[in-house]
């Protein structure tokens, strides 16, 4: 079934992990759960040999245990969630994998943008059967809020500092109260919440000042805060992770060589160094210089190596890309990629070899192009 999705949820894709984890799960679990707070936790970061479980499940999301850990107790407490962090750090994905584990349901979602009104977390009407036969339930459009209230599931809403206040103000009810009413209507006017419902939200970090959230707000949520991945190992193990699913999913036969990998990793890491040193904000990249981006670069050089090269994945290419994806403004990017590439991989090239010189001559030719 995944097959024929061009991009599959957590619950259709391991579906198959997700039934086995079910059958062999004695845990209590809180509400009307799929699965305990363990398997959840296993299914997540994958199983080790404490865990007792004959079969590998590999792990999906990479952080430390305790978030993931203080995710679940917060949404077994019956509060909202809250995962914050900067662009890139896997709160979407974090959230998904929960909702899915939870309730097998993780599509009850809602965009918060400048434009989300109180319709898209409550809801709205059906207006040809409003004229036809009235206001009634049948005619309600329920958001997806009210409909993972109605079954006692899980609902999501990403970037929540980017909707309004008035938005924010209809959600403090939802969470403290529980319910939404439906004055349009005289009977069948009151939506509950069943037991297993809850939030799980995500705001960036950087939209700090855009719609700060009310103290209110706040108090409904337990907030736990995802840093950026600094460690080269995690990091290589998630665009590892994630590339090895691009391939897949375009069935791709083509080997991603540790050394280019290295090379991703470390120019990521110089960037970000230079970035933290920097005076001002023309001294930095507009790019969050997050791990989303590290795999988008490496998704897009793949591509085109397969497309339009010779299905081998070369330092020049991935120059390229990188170039390409991380100079948005111009000639400020530029100027500071073209800063980086003459004072870091020059030098670098001349004294480590290997395909740092090829790496090199790519990022050069791709910075004059653009220029």
């Amino acid at each position: 079934m995944s097959d024929d999705m061009l991009r599959a949820p957590a619950e259709v894709k391991f579906a198959e992990e997700l039934d086995y984890l079910e059958s062999i799960d004695d845990s209590p679990k809180p509400f009307s759960w799929r699965l305990s707070p363990r398997m959840i936790r296993v299914f997540i970061l994958g199983s080790e040999r404490s865990d007792g479980i004959e079969r590998e499940i590999p792990q999906k999301w990479f952080g430390d245990r305790s978030f993931v850990e203080r995710s679940i107790v917060t949404l077994a407490s019956d509060r909202g969630l809250l995962l914050i962090g900067d662009p890139g750090t896997g709160k979407s994905w974090l959230a998904e994998l929960l909702a899915a584990a939870i309730c097998r349901n993780s599509t009850l979602v809602v965009q918060g943008t400048a434009g989300t009104t109180e319709d898209h977390i409550k809801y709205s009407w059906n207006v040809s059967m409003v004229i036809a036969k009235g206001q009634s339930r049948e005619s309600m459009i329920p958001s997806p809020i009210m409909t993972a209230m109605e079954r006692g599931v899980i609902g999501r809403f990403e970037e929540l500092t980017r909707s309004t206040s008035d938005v924010q103000d209809a959600l403090i009810s939802i969470l403290s109260e529980k319910y939404v009413s439906i004055p349009e209507l005289d009977d069948d006017n009151i939506v509950f919440a069943q037991p297993g419902f809850s939030i799980i939200a995500t705001a960036n970090s950087r939209d700090r000042g855009v719609n700060d959230l009310s103290s209110a707000l706040k108090r409904r949520f337990n907030f736990v805060r995802i840093p950026v991945v600094t460690n080269k190992k995690s990091e290589a193990e998630i665009v590892r992770f994630r590339t090895e699913e691009l391939l897949r999913r375009h069935q791709i036969e083509l080997d991603l060589p540790p050394t280019l990998l290295d090379i991703l990793l470390q120019s990521f890491a110089d960037l970000r160094s230079a970035a933290a040193s920097a005076t001002s904000d023309d001294e930095k990249l507009e790019s969050a210089l997050s791990t989303a981006e590290q795999i988008g670069v490496l998704e897009d050089a793949i591509l085109h190596s397969h497309f339009f090269g010779d299905r081998v994945l070369r330092a020049q290419t991935l120059a390229s890309s990188l170039v390409g994806s991380l100079a948005r403004r111009s000639p400020e990017d530029l100027a500071i990629l073209n800063k980086y590439w003459h004072g870091v991989v020059e030098p670098r090239s001349k004294k480590a070899g290997g395909e740092w010189p090829e790496f090199l001559e790519g990022g050069r030719e791709a910075i004059s192009t653009l220029s």
